[in-house]
């Protein structure tokens, strides 16, 4: 499909949602007004982009005729020659943007999304990672005007987090994030070694979109719930009182716990939240399959199997094993810069959508 015939579909899909919005039963239904809204605000951005670049187009059209006309006046002709430099330019730049605009798009990456850092092989080494992972993500949040709401944290023995699950909420948050899911390795001296031999440690990370209510199907039958004392931080409370709170839905088998609340029913809430997006991204897994099987990359998919992504701090190297993107700004890198790390693998996504298209 063209350019032009994809602005015309998304033209006219904009109109129909904007008068949906207007619709009675609409607005009195909360999840199709937020599913509509979220499609009406993307719909427009494209819509705006595409007037936008025919006004460029336009005034582009207007200079290339004066200067055909041509003129007495050698400084007006200059002028209008680096007009139509600037206008070519800007120009260029808008059918980029657009061409992303319109490109295949997952309508779950307007989600919020549920991320779970943890700690894997390496000990105390691995849950210091997951610890500067999860400062990564949360940096990388306030870059963006995100805001995180912790869902649960334990820490490690020697500092870092052994897990962190936490909602990260903000436009195109699961977009943005959704291929931070996989293994991530660090290789590097830890601070207690003596003889400054590098070890190599690993963390794990999950991207969820957070689930709504009519995504998944759960039933209370299939629940098993159990509460019990909380461990670790937090306050008298939460040592003393039975607060936290384990779920395992039984036809999965997946078991959610959450202890960072001093309320049992906070508690209980959260993990149900983490359930859904858990159960959610199971469904999303099992519809790709079949599509993905034969894939080299596991981009769009956001397979967890592998090794994804290295931190080499000798070299200061980031290596994302998935694309073959490297950069040696690993520093910056920890420190929330990932804008250029996600728009590689975004690129990467979209191109292969494009050609299964």
């Amino acid at each position: 499909m063209g350019m032009d015939e994809r602005l015309a579909g998304f033209r006219q899909r904009h109109a129909e949602l904007s008068r949906r919005l207007t619709d009675p039963a609409v607005i009195g239904d909360p999840n199709a007004l937020r599913e509509i809204s979220r499609e009406h605000s993307r719909t427009s951005e494209v819509v705006s982009a595409a007037d936008e670049l025919d006004g460029l187009r336009e005034e582009l059209a207007g200079v290339n005729e004066m200067l055909e006309a041509g003129s007495d006046d050698p400084e007006m002709t200059e002028m209008a020659r680096a007009e139509r430099t600037g206008l070519e330019e800007s120009i260029r730049m808008r059918e980029e943007a657009l061409a992303r605009l319109v490109a295949p798009r997952d309508p779950l990456d307007d989600r919020d999304a549920v991320v779970e850092v943890r700690a894997g092989t390496g000990g105390d080494e691995a849950a210091l990672f997951a610890g500067d992972l999860f400062r990564m993500y949360q940096r990388f949040a306030d870059r963006q005007g995100w805001r995180i709401e912790l869902l649960d944290q334990s820490e490690g023995a020697a500092g870092g987090v052994r897990e962190a699950v936490f909602v990260v909420r903000g436009e195109d948050a699961f977009g943005q994030l959704r291929h931070e899911s996989g293994v991530h390795r660090v290789q590097r001296v830890p601070s207690t070694e003596s003889q400054g031999r590098i070890h190599t440690s690993a963390a794990t990370v999950a991207v969820l979109p957070e689930a709504e209510a009519v995504d998944v199907d759960i039933r209370d039958s299939d629940l098993r719930i159990d509460v019990y004392r909380s461990s670790g931080p937090g306050g008298q409370s939460v040592n003393t009182t039975d607060s936290a709170v384990r779920i395992t839905h039984e036809p999965t088998g997946v078991v959610v716990t959450c202890q960072d609340e001093k309320s049992q029913h906070k508690n209980k809430d959260k993990a149900m939240r983490v359930l859904r997006s858990r159960l959610l991204d199971r469904k999303i897994a099992e519809q790709e399959a079949a599509r993905a099987r034969e894939r080299k990359m596991q981009v769009g998919t956001g397979d967890r199997s592998g090794k994804i992504r290295t931190y080499n701090f000798p070299q200061s190297r980031v290596t994302d094993h998935r694309i073959g993107y490297t950069t040696h700004a690993l520093q910056q890198v920890l420190d929330g810069e990932l804008d250029e790390l996600v728009d590689a693998l975004r690129s990467a996504r979209r191109e292969e959508m494009e050609n299964e298209a």
